[in-house]
């Protein structure tokens, strides 16, 4: 009695731990703070979990130990090894291996259902059901979802004609397989219900399909969400207030993030998900193979800069894959001993994952306050001497205001080309992630610098200190 009580007691400071974990993510000055916070909770809740052997269950120790330790050391070696380039897809692995668990768990509990050891209610079928579903769903979308991001395969080697039609049909193929065994009830048999497990992973596969690419931010929170849906599920079925806790809360942060996110792009989650961009190489208006690029010096750029009153620069995911962002700080710092006023536009779809570049940033020490947001950079840029483009692409593209013919027509992007005088650094000429050309680069405003982000803003940094 009194250790049930002790359990309990630890379980309700884990949720709370959880709780406040996430109420200090919610801001940067706070993030760290709320992962040891969260991480701790998570700690007394495997202990607690531990101490409380399930009823009828072997509760072999030594496996449940081995799997904590492997478990931690797959963490710990990801954590440190793993790239800010590469955050995006370990985040997509973590949220399919959560969903690959919700299906372990509900799959386990199916058998000895059908095999007649133990007896389930209709809701307890359903319960059981809906964890294979939504658990199938997370671990399958977020690998395809890893893969894309990986570059792996591409959307054009994986899509159907008309995709939206046939994830359509697959859907309600596999609700009505689940209409069918919770009907059946154990009549229905363990073949049916692992055809059900089936239809719902490669539902996974096929829902991601076909979202393009500059619809990934998107994804990786829907699937996040998904993954707290199937362990709050999960929760129910082993009667564990403490999952149950915890999956509500990713499952209700993942979907507001998802609403965040489909806002600042404009576009509702039904046209993301039946009509993403991304992936097909649509031109915009304007930038075809007549216009001519202008570039810039090294030393042109330094002193524009260097004489400048205020200066914005936009990260954007190239900042990410050259490791840019403590070289870019570098700038900033000597711009602003020189009397410049230097601020960061940061798109909210920016990079691959929401919060990408204010992570880089973070990383690099750039204090928060400096962080502009969509609409207070928009309104900063009108009077701004000059912008500094590090890497962005889709979320600068004016073809979003003045093309209706643009995939992205309608998306609220930085309107950069309102300053007086915009620099892009980019390796190429190439397109972005979503395969649109970008007028920008043509724009009379516009000089481009061509180079690795981080060894051209490196360079920029000696010719201001030799100013």
């Amino acid at each position: 009695m009194i250790i049930d009580f002790i359990i309990n007691i630890a379980y309700l400071i884990g949720a709370l731990a959880f709780v406040w974990g996430l109420r200090l993510l919610s801001s940067p000055d706070t993030a760290r703070k709320g992962n040891i916070v969260a991480g701790v909770g998570m700690v007394i809740a495997i202990i607690a979990a531990i101490g409380q052997p399930i009823e009828g269950a072997s509760n072999n120790y030594l496996w449940i130990i081995g799997a904590i330790v492997i478990g931690a050391i797959v963490g710990l070696v990801s954590a440190k090894k793993v790239q800010m380039t590469a955050m995006p897809q370990m985040v997509s692995i973590f949220n399919g291996l959560g969903g690959a668990c919700a299906v372990v768990l509900a799959y386990a509990e199916l058998v000895p259902y059908y095999s007649g050891i133990k007896e389930l209610d209709m809701a307890g079928l359903i319960i059981i059901l809906l964890a294979l579903l939504i658990g199938g769903i997370s671990f399958t979308g977020s690998m395809l979802a890893f893969a894309k991001l990986q570059g792996l395969v591409w959307d054009s080697t994986i899509t159907l004609p008309r995709h939206d039609i046939v994830n359509m049909v697959l859907l309600l193929i596999t609700l009505g397989m689940g209409g069918y065994l919770v009907a059946s009830g154990v009549e229905g048999g363990l073949l049916m219900g692992s055809v059900f497990m089936v239809l719902a992973l490669v539902y996974g596969f096929s829902f991601v399909a076909p979202i393009g690419g500059a619809d990934m931010p998107v994804v990786i929170s829907l699937l996040n969400s998904f993954t707290g849906l199937s362990a709050a599920v999960t929760g129910l079925i082993y009667g564990s207030q403490f999952m149950l806790v915890g999956g509500i809360l990713v499952g209700a942060s993942g979907t507001i993030l998802t609403v965040l996110m489909c806002e600042a792009m404009n576009r509702s989650l039904i046209n993301v998900l039946v009509g993403g961009f991304g992936g097909g190489g649509a031109s915009a208006k304007g930038a075809d193979g007549e216009q001519v690029a202008k570039e810039v010096t090294l030393n042109d750029a330094a002193i524009q800069l260097f004489y400048s009153q205020s200066a914005i620069i936009v990260p954007g995911y190239g900042l990410a894959v050259a490791q840019a962002q403590k070289v870019c700080k570098e700038v900033d710092e000597l711009l602003e001993k020189n009397g410049v006023e230097v601020r960061y536009a940061i798109h909210p779809v920016a990079g691959r994952m929401p919060g990408h570049m204010n992570v880089l940033l973070a990383e690099a020490d750039v204090p928060y306050p400096k962080l502009l947001d969509l609409e207070e950079a928009n309104d900063a840029l009108k009077t701004t001497d000059m912008v500094v483009i590090v890497g962005a692409n889709d979320v600068v593209n004016p073809a979003a205001e003045d093309d209706p013919g643009s995939p992205i027509y309608g998306m609220p992007v930085l309107k950069v080309w309102e300053a007086k005088n915009v620099i892009v650094l980019k390796r190429s000429m190439r397109p972005g992630y979503a395969g649109i050309e970008n007028p920008l680069f043509f724009h009379e405003k516009t000089r481009m610098l061509f180079g690795d982000a981080k060894d051209t803003l490196s360079n920029l940094a000696s010719e201001i200190k030799s100013l």
